[in-house]
């Protein structure tokens, strides 16, 4: 288990560390330089801040991760799939394409229920969307999710297997979908058919409600577009797309770290 958690840091920090060379190399949207626009360093303290301090709780509430759940589960012969005695690669396979779905469906849940929202507003906040952005999530919305996540594996049988290689997939995708940068044209005309990809991601994180609550996917497409939440276009060209929520206009004070813990529980819960 030591093992796996090493390999998961080191693909983590690999792609997270290419993402942000390629953006800064080719960045697809520069950042504003108005006078509440918030700099670099200031958005990743905010943003690098937020996933120390749920990386810490999470640890505090699960010690042995996710993966040491499911060891657990799989010990006691919990869930469904421990009585459909499939091969062990069908078994990550399916059980990798679950939690995928899953985390889709907790995506609309997030958006949908005023309580999470107030959670997941933190994410949306952010006036510009690159690789820190994926790591921006309240503390509460981490732990939630790590709860809804528990339930899943014990309800399933989800082999430890499974989490670990679930775990790996979705920070490597959720880093490269909030990259600040653009596939060549045909290079992403051909991803999108089957990963999010970033032009299809910056749509969701564009301040039309409409366009927020679609391309909820982290990962594959195949959700989207088979629960109807896919949108392939955006109102505006890629570069153009007004990025945030309105009624957090002013990007420097939504990129402070205290301000972020804070933001739930502010008035501005629309």
């Amino acid at each position: 288990m030591d093992n796996m958690a090493a390999i998961r840091l080191g693909v983590f920090l690999s792609i997270l560390v290419l993402m942000m060379s390629l953006e800064l190399l080719f960045p697809a949207r520069t950042l504003s330089k108005a006078p509440q626009a918030a700099s670099m360093a200031t958005r990743w303290l905010g943003n690098f801040g937020l996933l120390i301090i749920s990386s810490l709780i999470a640890r505090l509430i699960l010690p042995l991760g996710l993966a040491g759940f499911a060891l657990y589960v799989s010990s006691q012969q919990w869930g469904l799939l421990h009585y459909l005695s499939l091969p062990l690669w069908l078994n990550i396979g399916v059980s990798v394409l679950l939690l995928d779905m899953l985390i889709y469906w907790q995506h609309r849940l997030f958006h949908r229920i005023p309580l999470l929202w107030r959670l997941h507003k933190v994410h949306h906040a952010d006036r510009h969307v690159d690789s820190s952005t994926a790591l921006r999530f309240h503390p509460i919305e981490i732990i939630s999710s790590l709860g809804i996540k528990a339930i899943v594996i014990v309800a399933l049988g989800i082999p430890a297997e499974a989490v670990i290689l679930f775990e790996i997939l979705l920070n490597g995708f959720a880093i490269f979908n909030h990259a600040n940068i653009r596939l060549p044209a045909k290079a992403e005309k051909l991803a999108r058919l089957v990963l999010v990809t970033q032009v299809l991601h910056r749509i969701h994180h564009s301040q039309i409600m409409a366009e927020s609550n679609s391309n909820f996917g982290f990962s594959i497409i195949w959700w989207d577009k088979l629960f109807g939440t896919y949108t392939a276009k955006a109102s505006k060209p890629d570069n153009q797309i007004d990025i945030g929520l309105t009624q957090y206009p002013n990007a420097k004070q939504n990129a402070w770290l205290n301000g972020l813990l804070w933001m739930p529980f502010s008035n501005k819960n629309k």
